[in-house]
């Protein structure tokens, strides 16, 4: 696996200032946002015969693409539709769809220009408040929503298939795919390999989820991960409960996003989970800390994250096939014994083991 970073942290700053800032971090890969008025991709130039250029710049930093993002135009592929995402694109309920759905298509035509094997994003939910069950309509309004999404989402992975390129969704609240029971669904729903996750333990943990037991049930679809964590603060929940609003930065915040690190994602149990299942890609982090400076957050994730990476998975079981003996050892003697194999010692507490030369 690699580390990458999310490079929307720093929107505000030409492209090749991040790339030349990150890689001398030891950041790997970048993900880089696609969406219109985004300084560090245009898209229409990528398909206008840019691509082999903006590749070169970004791999002469020793960095590769790991995907685009397209959150806030796939967003309006369902919703909402309302005022909310105005500041997306302006129009009408119908116009707003219109434009995600040509936005979703033509970043995957993008990400096939630049190598690029995955679209990050949002499917969007027509109103994700829906999903409780309460008045007792929003059951029946909901599963709407779920076949919505396949009609609309469907066509769209075609697009995808045609282009070699597969979509990532963001399992993220305000998304009608949002936890374990609704990914499953969308699975079942869609059944194209081309749609899968971008896998980000952040939105899973607040809920309660196992982010192990999502990757073993997901991890053919894990096409991207975040790497991001998140903090269910223990002296502000009791009073604040988990579903927090207000101010991002907000003192008292039941739950808030953090550094890889510093919050309650076990690391640990995700990468190796991650590599029992293959996935030998990218952690993209992404910084949206509510504590730290963008320069922190950089500084510290990487510093995290990297002894970590697991760099080869155990191919053979390097003891299976060594002819052993086995003698117990009496009650009365030292809890272990020493024995020689390979011209060294070593140690086993209840068994004397001597190897045997075939």
């Amino acid at each position: 696996m690699k580390i990458g970073i999310f490079t929307a942290l720093y929107a505000d700053e030409p492209l090749e200032k991040v790339l030349k800032y990150v890689s001398s971090l030891g950041y790997e890969a970048v993900e880089i946002p696609a969406g219109i008025g985004s300084l560090h991709l245009n898209v229409d130039q990528v398909l206008s015969g840019g691509a082999s250029s903006f590749k070169r710049m970004v791999e002469s930093y020793g960095l590769t693409i790991s995907a685009l993002s397209d959150h806030a135009e796939t967003q309006l592929v369902l919703g909402p539709l309302d005022s909310s995402t105005d500041d997306v694109f302006r129009g009408s309920p119908e116009e707003k769809v219109k434009f995600g759905i040509e936005r979703a298509k033509k970043v995957a035509e993008a990400a096939a220009a630049l190598d690029v094997p995955v679209v990050t994003g949002f499917v969007g939910s027509v109103n994700w408040g829906q999903w409780y069950v309460y008045p007792p309509k929003n059951e029946e309004l909901f599963e709407s929503q779920l076949k919505l999404f396949a009609e609309r989402w469907g066509d769209i992975m075609d697009h995808y298939a045609a282009h070699g390129v597969k979509f990532a969704h963001e399992v993220h609240p305000q998304e009608v795919i949002y936890n374990s029971y609704t990914a499953r669904r969308a699975i079942d729903l869609i059944n194209k390999k081309e749609f899968g996750f971008n896998f980000d333990p952040s939105h899973l943990v607040w809920q309660g989820i196992d982010v192990v037991n999502f990757i073993h049930e997901f991890g053919d679809r894990i096409y991207h991960v975040h790497a991001k964590d998140v903090e269910v603060v223990k002296e502000a929940v009791s009073a604040d409960g988990v579903l927090s609003t207000g101010p991002w930065n907000r003192r008292g915040r039941g739950v808030r996003f953090r550094v890889p690190g510093w919050g309650d994602v076990p690391w640990r149990r995700v990468i190796t989970a991650l590599v029992e299942v293959g996935y030998d890609y990218v952690l993209s982090y992404e910084h949206e800390d509510p504590v730290m400076s963008r320069e922190d957050g950089c500084e510290k994730a990487i510093a995290f994250l990297k002894p970590l990476m697991i760099k080869k998975p155990l191919e053979k079981v390097w003891w299976r096939g060594k002819p052993w003996q086995f003698w117990p050892v009496a009650a009365s003697e030292p809890p272990f014994f020493v024995a020689r194999r390979h011209g060294r010692f070593a140690q086993h507490p209840k068994m004397l083991i001597r190897r045997v030369s075939p």
